[in-house]
């Protein structure tokens, strides 16, 4: 686990895939994953456990199939869902997203249960950061002059 102060934007800039989550840190039993998103997911569930989505940039869909019938959410940047445990689902983003995710350490990104997952879709349970990745940048920011 990394004990020093991690920087989002360093670590989004530090890879390209989509859907191939990394992980920032742990808290307690949970990875706090980051991950760049466009077009589909897969459908999945996950039996024993809550999903939380936290939107850093772009727009996120997600299809829910309840037992009152299919709905979609979408949030925009800042918002968040959570997901409940056994509900299945599919997240995609036709322009492209940046989100953050807290799920238990070990959880499959494609779930308990779900349809053929397509080549553009990793089935992990996370990748490690690069350690340049989880530096923060120190420089001032343009802005604040």
């Amino acid at each position: 686990m990394n004990n020093e102060p991690v920087a989002l934007p360093q670590a989004l800039a530090s890879f390209d895939a989509l859907w191939s989550p990394r992980v920032v840190t742990r808290v307690n039993d949970y990875d706090v994953r980051v991950a760049k998103v466009a077009g589909e997911h897969v459908w999945h569930v996950h039996e024993h456990t809550d999903e939380f989505f936290l939107v850093l940039s772009g727009e996120l869909h997600i299809a829910l199939r309840e037992p009152a019938g299919e709905r979609t959410v979408t949030l925009g940047r800042s918002s968040v869902f959570v997901v409940p445990r056994g509900t299945e689902h599919k997240p995609y983003s036709p322009d492209g997203a940046e989100i953050l995710l807290f799920e238990p350490t070990g959880t499959l990104s494609v779930g308990d249960r779900h349809d053929e997952v397509p080549a553009h879709v990793d089935a992990t349970t996370g990748h490690a950061l690069t350690p340049a990745a989880t530096r923060p940048d120190t420089r001032p920011d343009p802005g604040d002059a």
